[in-house]
């Protein structure tokens, strides 16, 4: 491989020592296919070592597929291409050793094809990494948690234009194309819109020839596979990796330290130093991530965990210790088994904080080793920032910026001031989202011991901070000043520095405190004999006495972001303006320049172009070319031929095409027959009470209840047929969204087998939802529910999904709603609910008594707590729909309000459905409305306005 390799150091914590050996992997071993011989290269030349495989035929490396850059022409019509590809495909499921050498059934099928696609993503790969190597050019790095990428084969094949040849090698081996796809397990490395977003930026990095890498985690068991059985959701280990993943590449060769625990010493130099503790090693496993007709392959580098062989005890093995002798290789694994594990307990915080340091220390390690690489012997740390741009998506990988300073100062022995600089001047920070329990807060008491170097730089940084904001405020203020400290500062609930402290001390707890009161207090029973009181008066005020709880010591990252970063960037105009005038508004006042907007998008080539072929030929068609794949504006000149018939007609069987492949799925995961017939109604995202799938169901309940109360004739007169599909993960530990999960099961089982009702509605949960199954269900969408609390999302990259493929959303103006509705229309988009700016005032009223339900409204929770939907408990999920405030109590995200407005909403929807050609209409302009939403437009931005990088494009 074409990468400067490093091996873990036993330095204190610090960077790794790198040992450099860059070379092509056509260098390191070549394959003599003629000969079946393995060569391997020395410093003499190449050495013969037998190869013994037994082969009746031998494909030769002549027969290689190769696409020149924008070179479409032919590959997909050439039986020669696709003769080579079957000869490679037939060499890897022969050599490799993943299966037994009988049959080629599908899952061998699979894998030997990923191999041989892999074989010409390795070759751009290495030809992309030597360019950026050689140009020296300005590289960003993209920090995730998640990067939810769903399959890879297909995407790759199309990427580099060789559906076709694939398709036919494919036919002439005995399998087709989609049912070789459907072999790959979807990688278990995100969860919702975070990690989807991720790899959409990805992909069109890679398309946009921009240098740039992805930086995560290999979680083994991934989130947890999501089993839908009659007490509602259960969740097992996912096994995404049971049979290997052929598209990583372990780096073995370039690892590094990563510690936890231990203490801060001053050596004789003055230097700070962390010693002792927990150390593990990270190690790189890479995924080539392929551009759409570019040379172009990046680079998403995932880190596993583990300790070198001499920390296995061997001697507590040999004594019958076992536990013992595992121990800290079990300590290392676990960091990277789990996305998110729980954090309940003081264990799972400290896992989740130790996945975080673990992927910020391993990156940030690798940034460096590369840039000292790149500059040679004179490495001039100033330009790091130049040469750098480090993006951390959400607050999880905050701890890049101490753990920077850490390295800059205490390993590259860089001043304070100069560290502090170019860490500014490196990292940005995405927000995405306004709800407070993700906006990070960590215990000061776990961080302490977890990392104690870390939180020495954190205290100096909140010095400064506290420094900066008095300087601009003054002392004249006191209590202006708290103010700005207490919503500014990045260390919540911890001691001022004095001089600053004295400032808020009122007068009154200054004076001297009345020495016959603490006598008193001090020795009660003298009190009650000497003073005519009860003693129920003296406890009564012993209480009013007792000091009140200490709040705990906390970390605030999203402030850490705010302060050590040089932009923070929301996601959708109306997140950025929430982010500017309330989340970070003290802030944004101070740093005006440091915000900016950058809306969401998503990549045109998995969710139109692989997802829904049908509707990308029509696209192609009417628009004049695939032009529209790289250029989504070109999607506008849809709008012209909205009305025309031959669309329409084309646009409505396309759209049923892929509404018959889901009554099959529906079919076979679920055990539901539907009607193809029906509108599909689908949410799907993560079980959430912001995101309101508690509205939607109770919204069916009320649209069922009222069918059962009409006669048959009524019910078909009055409705529309609908088929209301959800999917999604509830946290483990998050209950309420479970119940959720529970009821939606619990209405479908008495909805689906109601004879009364029929195919007018049905109701179906899709059990483990991830990046496959939405793209089979968002092309067959023609309605889809984006409803969350106005104010809460941040921005939701399903929506754009959604309206590319023609599919019209009912929703509030909540996140890139806004801007989906302004590009598609306002009569192509079913709006109800509060406005952002209402909310506040709305949960006061509610909070006073003043909120008044409407009839309907209590209606149907009556309806669910009868008993018609099972003998399952509600009270505690409609409890929390009830009452004025408290916690779990007071409707907080205004499902009551909202309801309403959401009934009446619907009742539009099956009036427009009815008229198939105004239905039509809507859905062709939806789909050319969103021309805005790629992220190709979004990367763009990124790399203009934060990362200041220029693509380099391979010849």
């Amino acid at each position: 491989m074409a990468y400067c390799g490093a091996t873990a150091s036993t330095g204190s914590g610090g960077v790794a020592s790198s040992s450099s050996h860059c070379c092509s992997i056509s260098r390191l071993i070549n394959f003599n296919f003629r000969s079946n011989q393995l060569l391997f290269s020395t410093a003499a030349g190449f050495r013969k070592r037998q190869f013994y495989v037994r082969s009746e035929a031998k494909p030769e490396l002549k027969d290689a597929v190769t696409v020149k850059q924008g070179d479409a022409s032919g590959i997909e019509k050439s039986k020669s291409d696709a003769e080579a590809v079957a000869r490679r495909i037939k060499y890897h499921a022969e050599f490799t050793p993943s299966f037994s050498p009988e049959g080629f059934d599908l899952p061998k099928a699979y894998y030997a094809t990923a191999q041989s696609i892999r074989d010409s993503l390795i070759s751009n790969w290495n030809a992309t990494y030597e360019m950026y190597e050689r140009m020296n050019a300005k590289q960003a790095y993209y920090l995730s948690m998640e990067f939810l990428q769903g399959r890879a084969l297909l995407n790759a094949i199309g990427n580099l234009e060789l559906t076709g040849a694939y398709g036919e090698a494919l036919t002439k081996l005995g399998h087709k194309l989609e049912d070789v796809v459907s072999q790959e397990p979807d990688a278990a490395l995100g969860n919702g819109g975070l990690g989807r977003l991720a790899s959409c930026f990805l992909d069109s990095l890679a398309t946009l020839n921009y240098p740039a890498w992805g930086y995560g985690l290999r979680y083994k068991y991934g989130l947890f596979k999501q089993l839908i059985t009659k007490e509602g959701q259960e969740e097992v280990a996912e096994t995404w990796l049971e049979m290997g993943n052929p598209w990583e590449i372990v780096r073995n060769d370039i690892s590094y330290p990563v510690k936890f625990y231990g203490k801060v010493v001053t050596g004789s130099d003055g230097k700070r130093r962390w010693i002792g503790g927990e150390d593990i090693v990270a190690v790189a496993n890479d995924v080539p991530i392929p551009g759409y007709k570019t040379k172009t392959t990046i680079n998403l580098r995932l880190w596993d965990t583990k300790v070198p062989p001499a920390d296995f005890d061997l001697a507590a093995f040999n004594s019958g210790d076992h536990t013992k002798a595992c121990e800290s290789q079990a300590n290392a694994e676990k960091i990277c088994y789990i996305l998110y594990p729980g954090d309940d307990s003081l264990e799972g915080k400290t896992l989740r904080l130790k996945q975080q340091y673990t992927l910020c220390s391993a990156s940030l390690q690798d940034i460096i080793t590369r840039f000292e690489k790149r500059s040679g012997e004179n490495v001039m740390w100033k330009e790091f920032p130049e040469k750098v741009a480090v993006q951390m998506n959400d607050t999880h990988p905050t701890l890049c910026i101490p753990e920077l300073m850490r390295i800059l100062m205490d390993v590259k022995g860089i001043s304070w001031k100069e560290a502090w600089d170019i860490t500014q001047r490196t990292v940005a920070y995405t927000n995405h989202t306004v709800l407070p329990e993700a906006l990070e807060k960590w215990s000061l008491e776990l961080m302490q011991k977890l990392l104690p170097r870390h939180v020495e730089i954190i205290e100096m940084i909140d010095e400064e901070l506290v420094n900066g904001i008095v300087s601009e405020f003054g002392k004249s203020d006191p209590e202006l000043l708290e103010k700005k400290l207490n919503a500014m500062r990045i260390l919540e609930n911890v001691e001022l520095p004095a001089s600053i402290a004295e400032l808020f001390i009122k007068p009154e707890e200054t004076s001297a405190i009345d020495t016959s009161e603490v006598a008193r207090v001090s020795n009660k029973d003298s009190v009650v004999d000497e003073e005519d009181e009860s003693v129920e008066s003296n406890e009564e005020e012993e209480a009013e006495l007792q000091p009140a709880p200490i709040p705990p010591k906390l970390v605030r990252m999203a402030n850490l972001c705010v302060v050590g970063g040089h932009v923070v960037n929301g996601v959708a105009e109306i997140h950025s303006e929430i982010v500017k005038q309330d989340v970070f508004n003290d802030f944004y006042k101070f740093w005006p320049d440091k915000f900016q907007n950058k809306t969401n998008g998503v990549t045109p080539r998995r969710w139109i172009s692989y997802c829904n072929p049908d509707l990308s030929k029509i696209i192609t068609k009417w628009t004049g070319g695939d032009d529209w794949v790289l250029n989504t504006e070109k999607l506008a000149e849809l709008r012209k031929f909205a009305d025309n018939e031959d669309l329409q007609s084309e646009w409505r069987a396309a759209k049923r095409i892929n509404k018959l492949k889901v009554v099959s799925f529906l079919k076979e995961k679920t055990g539901y027959a539907v009607s193809p017939d029906a509108m599909f109604d689908i949410q799907v995202k993560r079980i959430h009470e912001y995101k309101r799938q508690l509205l939607n169901i109770l919204g069916i309940v009320y649209r069922y209840k009222m069918m059962k109360e009409m006669t048959a004739t009524e019910r078909k007169d009055k409705f529309t047929p609908r088929v209301c599909i959800f999917g999604g993960k509830a946290f483990a530990t998050y209950a309420q969204a479970k119940r959720i999960v529970k009821l939606i099961t619990d209405v479908g089982v008495t909805v689906n087998n109601d004879p009364d009702i029929g195919d007018l509605l049905k109701v179906v949960f899709v059990p483990d939802y991830n990046v496959s199954v939405a793209e089979l269900l968002i092309p067959a969408s023609e309605l889809s529910q984006h409803i969350s609390t106005a104010g809460m999302e941040a921005s939701g990259t399903s929506n754009m999904k959604f309206s590319m493929n023609g599919c019209i959303l009912i929703g509030t103006l909540d996140g890139a709603n806004v801007e989906i509705r302004e590009e598609v229309g306002e009569d192509n988009f079913f709006l109800f609910g509060a406005r952002a700016h209402e909310i506040a005032g709305l949960r006061k009223e509610r909070a006073e008594g003043k909120f008044v339900p409407d009839p309907r409204f209590e209606e149907v929770k009556e309806y669910v707590r009868s008993g018609v939907f099972g003998p399952y408990d509600y009270d505690e999920l409609i409890g929390s729909l009830e009452g004025n405030e408290g916690f779990g109590r007071g409707d907080y995200f205004l499902v009551g309000k909202d309801f309403p407005s959401y009934i009446e909403c619907q009742e539009k929807v099956d009036e427009a459905y009815r008229d198939q050609k105004r239905w039509t209409r809507m859905s062709i302009l939806n789909s050319a409305g969103s021309y805005k939403f790629s992220s190709d437009r979004t990367i763009h931005e990124y790399a203009r306005d934060i990362w200041n990088i220029q693509p380099l494009e391979l010849p």
